[in-house]
């Protein structure tokens, strides 16, 4: 959490407080908007340095051209404006499972999400992945999801 706050939290801070800000820009430029998606795939990826080690150059540029198209970056970032002022605490009384990934941003230990999930019925820790893990390891993460509803049967 610490390295997040030192290094990676910029940001999220940018687009709770002036997303519109932000916004403008990246609609103005397509190479700023390849560069804000793409930095994030190089800092949240398990990618050892190099996100096109996890995804195909054209899986990256999809995923830009999701956001530049249809002028979409205002819009995606409202996502913290609206939702990190209050950030919910209580507890989750449904069933839950956690696959924690090791390039996660946050890592929740088993200790704390039995703390937050009364019910969790599934936690796993894998070896590989990161922050877009069903991007980057599809096939594990949906022997994840498998494996977490075969606990609520």
């Amino acid at each position: 959490m610490q390295h997040y706050n030192d290094w990676d939290s910029g940001y999220s801070k940018q687009q709770s407080t002036r997303p519109q800000t932000l916004g403008y820009g990246l609609a103005d430029s397509p190479v700023g908007q390849a560069m804000w998606i793409l930095e994030k795939f190089w800092a949240w990826t398990d990618c050892d340095g190099h996100p096109e080690n996890v995804l195909t150059h054209d899986e990256l540029l999809d995923n830009v051209m999701m956001y530049w198209l249809p002028d979409a970056a205002a819009s995606s970032a409202r996502l913290y404006w609206e939702s990190f002022r209050n950030f919910p605490t209580d507890k989750v009384n449904i069933p839950t499972g956690c696959s924690i990934f090791p390039k996660e941003i946050f890592r929740t230990s088993k200790r704390w999400a039995e703390k937050r999930f009364t019910k969790l019925v599934y936690f796993n820790e894998l070896k590989k992945g990161g922050h877009f893990a069903a991007f980057e390891q599809p096939e594990t993460y949906l022997k994840e999801v498998r494996a977490c509803f075969r606990q609520m049967r």
